[in-house]
């Protein structure tokens, strides 16, 4: 045991103390009623709408008004006409289904039957797929 020197104990207390409780947990049921019991000072105080979400939905915002106001007929702008026959016919010519030009351009089939029934908002992106998937220009004049 060269080496080592002689054995010290350290006499000085060590003091080891609990974390301060936090916002939190001052206002658990368990503390507030050991304040009271211990007869310390409390205050409660009610916030209004204190927990809900009243304020967000039962106030009537701007917007509201100025929808109520406003009489115009608004309507989405839906597919050609002509745009619609002519993917008709260039789908009939390819010999495809509706179901395998959707997978060709990975579109669910039910984006080409709307737009081969006008209910479709047009997307340019997917008109885009479809001509070159089909090979054949579909809006405009050919």
């Amino acid at each position: 045991m060269a080496g080592i020197g002689p054995i010290r104990q350290d006499w000085e207390p060590v003091v080891v103390r609990k974390k301060a409780p936090t916002a939190a947990a001052k206002k658990d049921e368990k503390a507030v009623n050991a304040a009271r019991r211990s007869g310390a000072e409390i205050e409660t105080m009610k916030k209004y709408n204190a927990g809900t979400n009243k304020a967000a939905s039962s106030g009537t915002s701007l917007n509201t008004k100025r929808l109520d106001d406003d009489t115009e007929n608004l309507a989405h702008e839906r597919v050609p006409s002509d745009l619609k026959k002519n993917l008709m016919q260039a789908r009939l010519d390819k010999k495809m289904t509706q179901a395998q030009l959707a997978q060709m351009i990975n579109e669910k089939p039910q984006v080409i039957q709307e737009y081969e029934s006008g209910k479709a908002i047009p997307n340019q992106q997917i008109i885009g797929k479809l001509e070159r998937a089909l090979g054949t220009k579909l809006r405009g004049k050919k």
